[in-house]
């Protein structure tokens, strides 16, 4: 097992490494630090001294690779590259261009979104499952034709259907709870309420209608007609042994996305006014912040490969044979 793990860390460093030389040179080639400051500082009427200014203060002044003015080792490290791209690996993401803290932005606004995404995760996979169980049950019958129609149509509505009709009806008609805000301790958990309502309701369409596939495939297999030839129901049949069997791909979908819960939704966090890093992520890109940006893609890609090699870990732990590949 653990050379299974080391084997695949190891995949993981060159794709890291690769995804940080595409973010710099996205940030820094296709978009200079001159360009920056014209962003920041305004397109018309900009001297050449404050553009100056400005990368001097956040430390954009310096060559980009390489330094031939430094001396030994300093000619690489008194680079862009290396304080705004090799510090990452160390997750020190310095301060963003406004001087605020990153680092301590993202630890407490990682609560607020997986105070979000841990209810919508683990209710949403419930009903799903539960849901696809239920029209699995009822296969080839009016109530699966109907049930698959709604789940169509569920998943062709947009998200933002769902945040302003929840929004509408339960906040500004019916006055249950907040429409937007946040507050910390046990009182959040009113603000809390709706987006997580409206996550589970959103991921269903998705949700069910990808379960319900995974539970026909796997009913209609041999030791499936072996279980219904010994006698039992087909409650027992599809809880028992469709539902165990068809646990590997449910467990993929669920590792690969744990490392993401941290990262937020962008759009729910945006019209709930929930302080998460989604919320985070859109504001530096409207404040044009691109030392958060750049710190919240990384920090993401580090999270989707750590779901990836979470996934394959898990694997191992339900089906052995995958340790020889």
């Amino acid at each position: 097992m653990s050379a299974y793990i080391v084997r695949r860390l190891l995949y993981a460093i060159p794709i890291l490494i690769g995804v940080n030389l595409i973010t710099f040179l996205l940030f820094f080639v296709v978009n200079s630090p001159d360009d920056m400051a014209r962003m920041q500082l305004g397109m018309k009427r900009v001297t050449p001294e404050a553009i100056e200014s400005w990368k001097r203060e956040r430390g954009y002044d310096r060559p980009l690779l390489f330094n031939r003015q430094s001396e030994g080792l300093d000619k690489v490290r008194d680079t862009i590259f290396f304080d705004k791209s090799v510090r990452l690996f160390a997750f020190d993401f310095g301060s963003s261009d406004s001087g605020r803290d990153i680092g301590y932005d993202i630890s407490q606004r990682m609560w607020p979104s997986l105070a979000i995404a841990l209810p919508v995760l683990l209710v949403g996979l419930l009903v799903n499952i539960s849901f696809a169980l239920f029209i699995v049950f009822f296969r080839a019958t009016y109530i699966d034709f109907s049930s698959v129609v709604l789940l169509v149509a569920m998943m062709s509505i947009s998200g933002l259907f769902y945040i302003i009709g929840g929004q509408f009806l339960l906040s500004k008609l019916f006055h249950l709870v907040p429409i937007s805000g946040f507050d910390t301790g046990i009182a959040a958990w009113k603000f809390l309420i709706l987006p997580v309502i409206i996550g589970i309701i959103g991921g269903i369409g998705t949700g069910t209608r990808w379960y319900r596939t995974l539970f026909l495939e796997e009913i209609g297999k041999d030791y499936v007609r072996t279980a219904r030839a010994k006698g039992l129901s087909e409650r027992l049949v599809l809880f028992r042994h469709v539902l165990k069997n068809a646990l590997i791909p449910i467990l993929t979908g669920v590792v690969v996305v744990l490392p993401l819960l941290f990262m937020g939704s962008l759009i729910t966090e945006s019209f709930f006014g929930i302080p998460g890093l989604g919320s985070y992520t859109i504001d530096a890109i409207s404040n044009q912040d691109f030392a958060i940006v750049r710190s919240m893609v990384f920090l993401g890609s580090v999270l989707y490969i750590l779901g990836l090699l979470l996934t394959d870990i898990s694997y191992t732990l339900v089906d052995p044979r995958v340790r020889l590949s």
